[in-house]
């Protein structure tokens, strides 16, 4: 246990940085006269006169000779402080300063002051202990117990000062409770940046790089000062220490905030609520933490938010993300993750963004194991329904929706869109293959939607694919089709009686797709199993699998098509033939998503060995190289998508007459995907058990509003009849 000393009058004002960590001829205030913009007219010592009046306000200084103020300084204003060692103080006016309901006037008033800078026109009341920070101009600071920073300040940066030795490091244990996976936060650091780190462990090389970048990325002298910016609000708050706060940010009751980046700006504001503990983390613009939240050990990205005593520890929330009254430990968030409910739970998972963690819902927990939970990998649009129950390690595709249910094994879904469900009367997995397509449109396709007019960022730091039908989640469609006929040709031949072990894959195949383009009665008639899906050895039946074939190849289509469309828009010289020609090359299979964006994996490999190499030296130069590629994206996927067309269609390269038939289906799934949308919504007011809770039609068309009024369905005909339209005119073009 730390003891308290007694220090001489000498060291409590100057011994802040011991001399042995000072550059030689420099003193203790190099540094934060590089972070302090000097007035325009400068600084000057205080008249005799101002002085006087400051002894008369009840002010005391260790040496007034060391307090520093502007032309337009008023003394008048200063009252009842106590200043210690260098304090320079910008503009004091007779105006005053409001926020909400709060007004407050200019100036300083029953505080202690050690070592400051304090900008223009600003507020400081009832601070009771304020220490080395530097405050921009008309900032507010209102009822603090402590507000500090030491000279070993890392701001929660993952870096470690002269000095200090590796232990004290900060680091995030992401994706598994074993720490095997640990990141060095920094300023900056997106979803992309934490995935490629802790993903890629055996690749030791590259381990060793982002290790030292990320230690130059900051300077590791002692002598940092803590900085507020403009127009910041900080009240009725306990303990702030070393800590860096972005402008316009607004602070109020919270508890302890020690060791953190709070970015933030005028456009994209910060808020900190009441009873809050952040330690050793970053958060971005835009983010917002309230009501008892505590985080420990953290990246919260750009407008993202933790609400109502949530827990996050050892984990990184990606951008346009909110979590709400859960715990969540030892994951890697990707962009758009939604968390809301109470008892819902999180444990050493990889989440790859737009998903939707419902109340109840348990994942990982240590309920197999002993030992530290390991992994669970989720792709994009994963869904845990009401209270469902995982174990570690599962692996799951693209918009995996799981029914209500204790999975008692293990689990590994390549299916995507799928429903999943424990049958546990018929002790068996059941997996319906795209269940969204066929059974939710309405869901999918406000996915689209609302995920894209959620993204409130104005820093665009992580670049991410909000489109269901993108690459990753079309090749986990090729691939699945390629299962489903595996299996129907099996199924087939176990019925049949005939043996088929000496078959292989590409034989199965060949039968299983002549089996699924005939006759669905065929199909529907077969017990199809699926295989290496559930640790166990009980049968995985799939169900529907005649359906979600040819829903899986209108995804494929609807894909293929509606980039097609967007490309010509975008280049009205092009035809579909010249477009053909352009986007002719080898099909690229392998894809990576990137802390939410998408790019091939061979640009994924370049940027791994340029980091190894040194041609990528710093992480400004890899974030640079994720924008370029980027900035290829949409014909990358364009290209993507038109091979995946050729591949649904079974021809090398499109001609006039694949073109005509790819019109007109896609005219067809663009009528299904707007009378489905309507259905699927309609269900809820054709439900009778929901129809039950209103006295009459009329009380519930007051509540919920009528369907033919309801906003998304009328925006999806509107686009609809414009898409069929547009559809049509392509036929001019080809």
């Amino acid at each position: 246990m730390e003891k308290v000393t007694v220090l001489p009058p000498e060291k409590l004002i100057n011994g802040w940085i011991d001399p042995k960590y000072l550059p030689e001829g420099k003193d203790k205030y190099y540094l934060r006269n590089k972070q302090v913009r000097k007035p325009r007219g400068g600084w000057r010592h205080l008249t005799s006169d101002e002085i006087e009046r400051l002894v008369k306000n009840d002010n005391t200084a260790a040496s007034w000779d060391t307090i520093w103020v502007t032309d337009e300084f008023r003394p008048h204003s200063i009252k009842n402080n106590r200043f210690y060692g260098t304090v320079r103080i910008g503009r004091v006016s007779e105006n005053g300063l409001q926020f909400h309901d709060l007004r407050l006037p200019i100036g300083i008033t029953n505080s202690s002051i050690h070592s400051c800078d304090i900008g223009d026109d600003c507020a400081l009341h009832n601070v009771h202990y304020l220490s080395h920070y530097i405050i921009g101009n008309r900032c507010i600071l209102f009822n603090i117990e402590e507000m500090c920073t030491t000279d070993h300040a890392k701001f929660g940066n993952g870096v470690i000062k002269d000095g200090e030795p590796e232990d004290v490091r900060v680091k995030i244990e992401v994706m598994n409770e074993t720490g095997c996976r640990a990141v060095y936060p920094f300023d900056g650091m997106t979803t992309a940046d934490a995935y490629m780190w802790a993903k890629y462990i055996d690749d030791e090389p590259l381990q060793e790089r982002l290790q030292q970048m990320t230690q130059a990325s900051m300077d590791h002298h002692r002598g940092y000062y803590g900085t507020v910016g403009e127009g910041c609000v900080i009240k009725n708050s306990s303990i702030i220490k070393d800590v860096k706060i972005g402008s316009a940010c607004y602070i109020k009751g919270a508890s302890k905030l020690k060791n953190i980046t709070i970015n933030s700006s005028e456009k994209e504001p910060s808020q900190i609520g009441e009873n809050v503990i952040l330690v050793n983390g970053i958060m971005g613009y835009g983010s917002r933490v309230f009501y008892s939240c505590t985080a420990v050990r953290f990246i919260i990205g750009n407008n993202s938010a933790l609400k109502f005593g949530a827990r996050l520890i050892n984990s990184i929330l990606g951008d346009n993300s909110t979590i709400s009254c859960c715990e969540v430990l030892n994951n890697l968030i990707f962009p758009a993750h939604e968390q809301h409910h109470n008892n819902s739970f999180l444990i050493a998972a990889c989440v790859m963004g737009q998903s939707n963690m419902a109340a109840g819902a348990t994942v990982g927990s240590n309920h197999n194991s002993r030992t530290n939970d390991n992994e669970v990998v989720a792709g994009r649009g994963f869904w845990p329904g009401l209270c469902t129950s995982i174990k570690h390690s599962s692996v799951f595709a693209c918009y995996t929706l799981l029914a209500k249910a204790d999975y008692p094994a293990e689990l590994n879904i390549p299916l995507p869109f799928s429903l999943v469900g424990n049958n546990a009367k018929e002790d068996r997995l059941e997996v319906t293959p795209a269940f969204w397509w066929c059974h939710n449109m309405y869901a999918l396709a406000r996915n689209n939607w609302k995920f894209k007019t959620r993204d409130k960022r104005i820093t665009k730091t992580q670049n991410i694919e909000f489109d269901t039908y993108a690459p990753d989640s079309m090749e986990e469609v090729i691939r699945a089709r390629k299962l489903l006929e595996i299996w129907t040709a099996k199924a087939w031949y176990r019925k049949e009686n005939i043996s088929f072990d000496k078959l292989s894959d590409k034989q199965l195949r060949a039968k299983g797709s002549e089996l699924l383009n005939g006759d669905s009665k065929t199909v529907n008639d077969l017990e199809i199993l699926g295989e290496n899906m559930e640790k166990s050895k009980r049968s995985v039946l799939i169900r529907k699998v005649w359906r979600a074939y040819h829903a899986y190849g209108d995804m494929l289509m609807h894909y293929a098509m509606t980039n097609a469309m967007d490309y010509l828009e975008a280049n009205p010289g092009e035809t579909l033939s010249s477009m053909s020609a352009l986007l002719k090359s080898r099909r690229q299979r392998e894809w990576i998503n990137l802390g939410g964006q998408l790019m091939m994996t061979t640009e994924f490999d370049r940027i791994r060995a340029d980091i190894r190499s040194g041609k990528l030296a710093s992480w400004k130069d890899i974030h640079k190289r994720y924008n370029d590629i980027w900035r290829r994206y949409p014909v990358d996927k364009l290209r993507h998508a038109y091979l995946s067309l050729c591949y649904l269609l079974k021809v090398e390269q499109m001609d006039a007459a694949a073109w005509q038939q790819a019109i007109t289906e896609e005219k067809r799934i663009q009528q299904y995907i707007c009378d489905e949308v309507f259905h699927t919504r309609q269900k809820d007011y054709e439900n009778p058990f929901r129809k039950a809770t209103y006295r009459n039609a009329e009380e519930m068309t007051a509540a919920i509003g009528p369907l033919e009024k309801n906003s998304f369905v009328r925006l999806v005909q509107t686009e609809t009849e414009a898409k069929l339209k547009r559809l049509e005119d392509l036929r001019s073009r080809i």
